[in-house]
C-alpha cells in the first residue's frame, strides 16, 4: 500500500512537470515532443526508469527529458529555451499549491507525508490525505531538485537562457560532465551521511512549503 500511495504521487508528479516542458515548447512552436507522443498526460510516456527509482528511494528524480529544438521557439533560442526550462518546475509548484487547498480549508488536516495515516487505519478519507500530501511534498521537492543548475537538470537550461553569450558558452562545456556530477552526489549522499542535495535544497522546499501551506511542510 505505501509504494501504490507513493507511486500515484510520483505519477502524478512526474507527468505533469514533463507534460509542461512539452506544451510550452509546442505553444512557442516547436513540435517535436508532439511528435514523439510527449504532449500527452498519459505517465508511461514519461517515466524515467532510474529517475523514478531515485526519487522514490532517495527522494530526488526525474522523468524522462522532453525534447525539444530551441531553433523554432518564437521567443528565440534563449528566451525559449528558458521558458520552457521553467515550466516544469513551476507546474510542480503550481500543482503543489493546487493540491493545498483542501488543507486550507481544513477538509483534509495535514500530518507528516513521511508517516502515512494507511498504515494505522485504511479508510478512503486516509488513503486520499496521504496522496494529497505526497503530491504536494514530491511536487515542491520534484520542482527544487530540478532548478539546481547541473545537466541535465531544468536549472541547467535555465542557466544557459540568463547567462550572457561568453558566460553559457563556457558554462555548456560542462554538459557531459553533468550527469557524472549529478549521480556521483547521488551515491555519495546514498553511502554516507553528508545529505549534500537534501541541505541545498532543503531550505527552498520549506520556504516553498511554508507559502503553499500557511506552515512548515
Amino acid at each position: 500500500m505505501v509504494l501504490t500511495t507513493s507511486g500515484i504521487s510520483l505519477l502524478i508528479s512526474i507527468t505533469i512537470h514533463e507534460f509542461s516542458h512539452a506544451f510550452v515548447a509546442y505553444k512557442l512552436g516547436d513540435m517535436t515532443a508532439q511528435r514523439l507522443g510527449r504532449l500527452s498526460l498519459n505517465p508511461l510516456r514519461h517515466l524515467d526508469p532510474v529517475g523514478s527509482v531515485m526519487l522514490a528511494l532517495v527522494g530526488f528524480g526525474w522523468g524522462k527529458p522532453v525534447p525539444f529544438n530551441p531553433f523554432n521557439l518564437r521567443n528565440g533560442y534563449k528566451n525559449g529555451t528558458t521558458m520552457v526550462a521553467s515550466a516544469g518546475p513551476i507546474s510542480n509548484f503550481l500543482t503543489a499549491a493546487v493540491f493545498a487547498i483542501p488543507i486550507r480549508l481544513g477538509v483534509i488536516p495535514w500530518d507528516s507525508p513521511y508517516t502515512l495515516n494507511i498504515l494505522y487505519d485504511f479508510t478512503m478519507y486516509n488513503l486520499v490525505g496521504d496522496i494529497i500530501e505526497l503530491v504536494i511534498l514530491f511536487n515542491i521537492i520534484l520542482g527544487v531538485f530540478n532548478l539546481i543548475p547541473i545537466f541535465p537538470l531544468d536549472g541547467s537550461k535555465v542557466a544557459l537562457g540568463i547567462l550572457p553569450d561568453k558566460m553559457a558558452y563556457k558554462f555548456i562545456q560542462w554538459e557531459s560532465y553533468g550527469p557524472i556530477i549529478l549521480l556521483g552526489i547521488i551515491m555519495l549522499d546514498w553511502f554516507s551521511d553528508l545529505n549534500i542535495l537534501w541541505n541545498i535544497i532543503s531550505p527552498f522546499v520549506k520556504a516553498i512549503g511554508f507559502i503553499v501551506l500557511g506552515h512548515e511542510i
